[in-house]
């Protein structure tokens, strides 16, 4: 579940240039993310307490869309089903044969697949970015402004200019580790891949 509610180590080749907070780092990063109009692939996830004892290993797929369009799938034995048309998003347990449906909150502190799939320009207006870079690696640190967030800080981690991992850390640091794995860049999604259609006999959660 760590992995729905945050929806979801970069190896330096040269010596690095010193991290720095400024608005520079934060043009980068939109630059960066504003490139991937879509984004598709894969990706493995670990899930960590504060103490660094593993807690849960999940791997999926992926595929997000411009604006806030996202599909988040969770293998078996523990397959969830994350899916969001902009506005609304579905979540679907098929082991417990259950759906919560929510209405997408769009702040990208609360939501951080936004800052995959969200409106970038607000990126300025939640977080300090700092950034580190060597070769075809940069590593962006975004700290939130605000304090009623899910994470405590947040790295993104490019490699020649495409998302390669992403790490969340909490309140009671616990952290989550996403790596990407085969990310294709603008390819074309069929608008279904963003609706859901509830099987017959599924019980409803609205929220």
């Amino acid at each position: 579940m760590q992995l729905i509610r945050l929806l979801l180590a970069s190896v330096l080749l040269m010596s690095l240039v010193p991290a720095h907070a400024d608005q520079a780092s934060t043009k980068r990063l939109t630059e960066l993310l504003q490139r991937a109009e879509t984004l598709t692939g894969r990706f493995s996830q670990l899930s960590l307490d504060g103490s660094g004892t593993q807690l849960q290993e999940t791997s999926g797929e992926m595929a997000l869309k411009r604006p806030g369009q996202f599909r988040w799938h969770t293998d078996e034995p523990m397959e969830q089903l994350l899916v969001s048309d902009g506005k609304k998003v579905w979540l679907y347990d098929p082991d417990l044969e259950q759906v919560t449906i929510q209405t997408l909150d769009q702040r990208l502190t609360h939501t951080p697949a936004l800052l995959l799939s969200g409106d970038v320009s607000a990126i300025s207006e939640n977080f300090e970015v700092s950034h580190k870079e060597a070769g075809g690696v940069v590593d962006f640190t975004l700290t939130p402004k605000a304090k009623d967030t899910l994470f405590d800080n947040l790295r993104l981690s490019f490699r020649d200019g495409v998302i390669n991992d992403m790490q969340l850390v909490d309140g009671v640091g616990q952290r989550t580790n996403i790596l990407f794995q085969g990310v294709e860049l603008n390819t074309p999604i069929e608008a279904d891949r963003f609706r859901f259609e509830i099987p017959e006999g599924t019980d409803v959660i609205t929220e």
